[in-house]
Formats: C-alpha cells, structure tokens, sequence
C-alpha cells in the first residue's frame, strides 16, 4: 500500500460535474434512502455520545446531514469541509456551529488534544493520504477522546448491486457520462485499507456492519467503527 495515492487529471467538465453530483448526493441520500443514513448517523451518536461540554469536531461534514441527529446545546461543534459551498450551506443552516474549509490531511488550525469526540462519516474512503489524515485526527483527538468512522463495504457484492441501483443510475441519468471515472476516483480506500492504517495510532473498540451485522463486508453495506487514540 502506498500513500499518497495518485490519479490522471480531470478535464474542467469532469470537474464541474464531480464537485456537483458530490453536492447533489449529499441532498439525495437522506430523501431516498433514510435507512441507509440512520445507520450512517446514528452509529456516530450511539457509539461516541456527546456530553456537556464536549468538544466535537466532524471533517468532510457535507452539507451539515449529521448535524440533525446531535444534540447541540451544550457543545462546541466543529466542521471541516473541503468544498467551500457546502460549509457555506452549513453555517446557514447551523449557524451555532464552527464551520471552516480544510483539508483533513493538512495540518488544521486547532492545537493538540482539542478534541474529545471526532467523527468521520463517509469520508476515509475518499482521502488519497489516509495516513497524514489519521496523523492528524491522533492529533488533534485528547488522550481520553473517541474517533468514531463510518465507511462503506466496498468493493463488495451487495454494495456493488446497491451502487448500481443508486448512485450510478442518478449519476448516468442527470450527466449522460459513464459512471466509472468518477468512482474510481471517490471510493479509492478499501475497508482492509483503512483498518490497517487506523491500526498504527489507534485502538479499534468496535466494529458494526449494515445491514446484516455478519462480520463479512462483502455481504454489508456500511461498516461503523469506534477507536482510541493509542500512544505513538
């Protein structure tokens, strides 16, 4: 395995239309399937609860979807967002909330042990440097802190004939262009991938599989997992 992992540039169309279909999943998702998203969300809340006073931060928020099933009053939230519209759509929404532009597998502008909760759903499996992301997520987490991810079982054959009935169809039909240069780009770090790297800084607590909870990701859709920062 080797990091950070490369890609051919993208033309400007291909562009245009990666940055607007990551946009427009991230409104379809929750509309079309909300089984899927309260497995996605409610790991996070159930497996690393807030608390008063705590000190959250979530990287690659999205539009701010997680932000519904948490309790924000008593604390301090924060978001990280790479794409400068969706933490604009965030602070509308979630005005309460800390919501800036950054790129996870960069040094953040918060000080060491900031954080008692941080979360990534949906995101490991998009980062081309994995590793300078979980560095920095060791960072940034307290030493008592839980990092909860959410990821998804692919490649696996019931994600396959998910993807196919799903995101593919809406891709193909709203851009009419093959849905595999955009794929291949996205998804680019393996469940075994990510495992591994999350395995040199931190303690892996807890594993959950959607929907079928078999401890097999091909037969699942989605893998939820709980860590402990581990002293490096």
């Amino acid at each position: 395995m080797r990091w950070p992992k490369s890609f051919p540039p993208l033309t400007e169309e291909q562009t245009a239309i990666s940055d607007d279909f990551m946009k427009f999943w991230h409104q379809v998702l929750p509309r079309r399937y909300g089984v899927v998203e309260r497995f996605n969300h409610g790991f996070a809340v159930a497996a690393a609860p807030s608390f008063p006073g705590c000190r959250t931060l979530e990287i690659g928020a999205g539009l701010g979807e997680h932000l519904a099933y948490e309790q924000l009053a008593g604390q301090d939230y924060h978001c990280v967002e790479i794409r400068e519209t969706m933490v604009q759509d965030i602070k509308a929404k979630f005005p309460d909330v800390t919501a800036i532009v950054g790129d996870c597998q960069q040094r953040l502008p918060y000080p060491e042990a900031r954080f008692d909760r941080i979360l990534a759903i949906h995101v490991l499996e998009h980062l081309p440097d994995l590793p300078a992301a979980m560095k920095e997520v060791h960072r940034l987490l307290d030493p008592g802190g839980l990092f909860c991810a959410v990821i998804p079982c692919d490649p696996g054959v019931l994600y396959e004939i998910a993807r196919k009935i799903s995101a593919e169809r809406i891709f193909k039909k709203r851009y009419n262009q093959p849905y595999e240069w955009f794929i291949r780009r996205e998804h680019i770090n393996s469940p075994e991938e990510i495992l591994w790297v999350l395995s040199q800084q931190f303690s892996v607590e807890r594993k959950q599989f959607f929907p079928f909870r078999v401890p097999v990701s091909p037969l699942n859709l989605c893998l939820g997992l709980l860590a402990k920062k581990r002293a490096v």
